[in-house]
C-alpha cells in the first residue's frame, strides 16, 4: 500500500511549486519572450534586447 500523496505524483508528475513568469510571446529568432523581459516591436516583430545586436546585424545589415 502506498501513500496517497506517492500515488498523486506518480499519476500526475511533481506539482510546479516555483511560480514561473508569464509567456508574452516569441521573438523574431524563436526564443520565449517571458513577463519581464526587454523587447523592442518593430514592424509587428518582437525583438529581445538581446537578440536587438543580431537583428541589426543580420537583417538589417548595419
Amino acid at each position: 500500500m502506498e501513500h496517497p500523496l506517492v500515488t498523486q505524483i506518480e499519476r500526475t508528475g511533481y506539482p510546479n511549486m516555483i511560480e514561473q513568469p508569464e509567456h508574452i510571446g516569441i521573438d523574431f529568432f524563436g526564443d520565449e519572450i517571458l513577463d519581464g523581459d526587454e523587447f523592442v516591436e518593430y514592424e509587428d516583430e518582437l525583438i529581445l534586447i538581446d537578440n536587438l545586436n543580431r537583428y541589426l546585424v543580420e537583417e538589417m545589415g548595419f
